[in-house]
This record gives C-alpha cells, sequence and structure tokens, in this order.
C-alpha cells in the first residue's frame, strides 16, 4: 500500500519531466535528424565542424575552463577559511556568500556591466584616483569575469559541502601519525573533497558552456560563443533545424566531457594515502 502511495505521489513529476523534459528533447532531435522538407539528414549535426561553429566551439571551451578553473581557485580556499574557523554562526556567512544568487539573473550581469563598462563605475573610481581605465567590456575577460562572478556559489556549496562532511577524527588520525597540515591538505582533505569538487565542476562547466546572454551583454555580441551561434538561428535566422543540431552536438559534447569529468573525480577520490 505504502509503495503505490508513493508511486502515486510521483505522477506529477513524471508528467512534469515528460512535459517539459523529454517531449521538447524528442522535438529537438527530430528537429537535427531532418530538414525543411522533412527528409532525414545528418548535416545540421555534422555542421559543428565547420570553422564557425569550429572557432565558437573552441572559445565557449576555452571559457568555460577558465572560468571552472577560477571558481575552483576562489571556492577552495573560502571553504577551508569557513571550516578552520571558530565562527559558530557559518550559515550567516554562507548565507552572505550566496545572497546574489537571490538576484535575478539578468539584474546582476547588467549590475556588472554598469561596474567594468568604459563609462563604469570602477573605471570612474580609477580616474579619479589618477589611474589609466581599464578596458574589460566587450572582451573575452568580461564574459569570464561575468561567468565567475554567477556561477561561483555554483561551485562553493558542493565543494563546502564536501569538506565540512570529512569527519574530524580522520583529520585528527592523520596528525596522530605524524602527518603536518601540507601533508592533511594534501593526502587527507583533497582527495575526499573531491566528489564536491567535481559536482561544482559540473555545475559551473555545464552552464558555462552553453552560455549565451553574458556573451551578449558583457561580450557586446563581439564574441561569438556557440550558445550566441544556437540563440541566433532560432531567433533571428529561424533555421530550427540547424539550432537544433547545433544544439544536439553541443549536449553530447557536455555530456561526455561531464562524464569525462566524473570518471576522473570518482578513480582519484579512492585512493588516500598518510
Amino acid at each position: 500500500m505504502n509503495r503505490n502511495r508513493y508511486r502515486l505521489l510521483s505522477i506529477p513529476y513524471v508528467i512534469w519531466v515528460i512535459g517539459f523534459t523529454l517531449i521538447p528533447i524528442l522535438f529537438i532531435l527530430i528537429r537535427a535528424l531532418t530538414d525543411d522538407g522533412g527528409a532525414f539528414t545528418l548535416t545540421n549535426i555534422v555542421a559543428i565542424f565547420s570553422p564557425l561553429h569550429r572557432k565558437a566551439l573552441i572559445m565557449s571551451l576555452c571559457l568555460a575552463f577558465i572560468s571552472t578553473l577560477i571558481c575552483i581557485i576562489l571556492a577552495y580556499p573560502v571553504a577551508l577559511i569557513l571550516r578552520g574557523s571558530r565562527i559558530k554562526k557559518k550559515n550567516i556567512i554562507l548565507f552572505i556568500l550566496i545572497l546574489p544568487m537571490w538576484m535575478n539573473f539578468i539584474l546582476r550581469i547588467l549590475a556588472m556591466q554598469m561596474l567594468i563598462s568604459n563609462n563604469g563605475i570602477i573605471n570612474h573610481i580609477l580616474e579619479l584616483a589618477g589611474l589609466s581605465p581599464m578596458n574589460i567590456i566587450n572582451t573575452p575577460r568580461a564574459i569570464v569575469l561575468g561567468m565567475v562572478y554567477d556561477y561561483l556559489p555554483y561551485m562553493l556549496l558542493p565543494v563546502l559541502n564536501s569538506i565540512l562532511s570529512i569527519p574530524e577524527d580522520v583529520i585528527e588520525a592523520a596528525k596522530d601519525l605524524g602527518s603536518d597540515k601540507f601533508h592533511v591538505l594534501t593526502r587527507i582533505i583533497i582527495p575526499l573533497s573531491l566528489t564536491g569538487v567535481g559536482s561544482g565542476i559540473t555545475m559551473v562547466f555545464v552552464p558555462s558552456m552553453t552560455e549565451f546572454v553574458i556573451a551578449n551583454i558583457l561580450g557586446g555580441g563581439k564574441i561569438q560563443l556557440l550558445g550566441n551561434i544556437i540563440e541566433q538561428e532560432f531567433t533571428v535566422s529561424m533555421n530550427w533545424n540547424l539550432g537544433s543540431g547545433l544544439s544536439v552536438s553541443l549536449m553530447a559534447f557536455v555530456l561526455i566531457t561531464s562524464f569525462i569529468f566524473g570518471r576522473n573525480n570518482e578513480s582519484t577520490a579512492t585512493g588516500i594515502t598518510i
């Protein structure tokens, strides 16, 4: 009886997944594998290898990799500091760190645009201080900055959770066996927290690879990522078949990359030495 009751409770979720996930994906797949006349073709999918699309894919991959790496570099020390701090109410600090996530995504990016634009607040402060203004807006650096600003909490939360879940007894045992702080960090904390790092990489790298809004606002439309090209195929060129083909190719690439990250993270986390 309880099992049947749980199945009934899951019906709304199943309907939601079928209606808003599976059916749209199926629609995209059908569009990707057909031409304007409805005939089967692989042209839309292999179009990812054309010079324009390949260049956009490489640019998306590079910016996503850089953004993910910076998020790791920023999030991991913060997580270590929060674990080692004696502050009792760490939830308050964590709340402050994730507070920007409560603001609308577009508003956050527009605020960043106001800060780093040529006539923005940062350059105005630099001019008042007698320093040369920075030229960041409409460059790949601006896109990376926007991605890091927007996706950093998604890296911090899983990394912090994995580090806080490490039993203190394990660290104390390592110290009793003669390990110093460096060896505790490299042989205990880092291996045991790699699952959180892997989750953070997935949560940052995947949306960064498919990003187009940040590139439009902070890149000024001058930096073409693959997400921008897909968005233009759907909204400007109205070539839904090509846009769907590029979407499927990008989806496959993201899934393969996430699988590789997950396997490497799992295999690395199994080996812990003191």
